[in-house]
């Protein structure tokens, strides 16, 4: 699909009803190829987690309902739902009648899970927000290093360095990661938190790394992906797990996790800053 074709960055009337086909699915072989992941072997698990702050809809009488949902789509779905459209699609229920809130969530699992081609779950409420680490896990932030920068673009693997002689296991955050948005260029902040079992991963150039995706053009979902292959293969870790809580946008955000496989999930969180 040509990302022109997509909602984002032109006039887009406002949703008066429900509307399943405002959902645009992208298909995930389109980033993947880039970082030489082909096919169905993934070097992952992982889920993209979304909330949904802005969420309406009428009761059988017309009264309206409010509420906020986590959305949990599976990273082994053959599409990745993009932002806008699913904006717009939640927004469609805003002047629709539904006789129960258990009928408005059947029809989100229907339709989202038939956008990303793959069972998606989906919860009425939010996850609290935490630290961002996992459970027992000391989290060092790299943001405070003294180190000059001067490359933004685009994500330059060359700076991930790892030291074979000391096997560590330990969690780096950093809320410096900044992209853009593939279409209209608009930036996308995030907290990055990255825990691994494998060679002492250089601090420094790990900084360096992300913050070279400052002027990248790419989605959440397939940044996340980047940083996990990059480390993955640069530093030798031997467990990993990557994750990313972006901030909000349209009433949305989205916390992609990838980890090696059979490597826990992350407990669901949320930051500050979302």
């Amino acid at each position: 699909m040509n990302t022109h074709d997509l909602p984002l960055g032109r006039h887009v009337d406002y949703p008066r009803e429900y509307d399943a086909s405002l959902l645009f699915p992208i298909a995930r072989t389109l980033g993947r190829g880039e970082i030489g992941i082909d096919g169905d072997a993934l070097p992952f698990e992982g889920v993209d987690r979304w909330h949904a702050y802005e969420l309406s809809w009428l009761d059988a009488r017309g009264k309206p309902r409010v509420g906020t949902a986590t959305i949990t789509v599976p990273a082994t779905s053959p599409n990745l739902v993009e932002s806008k459209s699913l904006k717009l699609y939640l927004n469609s229920f805003n002047g629709t009648r539904f006789a129960s809130d258990d009928e408005v969530r059947a029809r989100m699992v229907h339709d989202l899970s038939h956008a990303a081609g793959a069972p998606v779950d989906v919860a009425f409420g939010l996850p609290p927000i935490d630290e961002g680490a996992p459970e027992n896990a000391v989290m060092d932030c790299i943001d405070g290093l003294d180190v000059a920068i001067d490359e933004y673009g685009p994500p330059n693997a060359a700076h991930l360095q790892a030291d074979a002689s000391h096997v560590v296991e330990e969690t780096l955050t950093s809320s410096l990661l900044k992209s853009n948005c593939p279409v209209t260029g608009q930036p996308d902040w995030a907290r990055i938190v990255i825990s691994y079992h494998g060679p002492r991963i250089d601090r420094a150039g790990l900084l360096r790394y992300l913050v070279s995706f400052r002027d990248h053009a790419e989605f959440h979902e397939q940044c996340v992906e980047r940083v996990f292959v990059d480390v993955l293969s640069r530093t030798g870790a031997r467990q990993l797990s990557v994750e990313a809580r972006y901030t909000r946008r349209g009433g949305l955000d989205i916390n992609p996790w990838r980890g090696t496989p059979g490597h826990p999930r992350p407990a669901a969180g949320r930051d500050e800053r979302q």
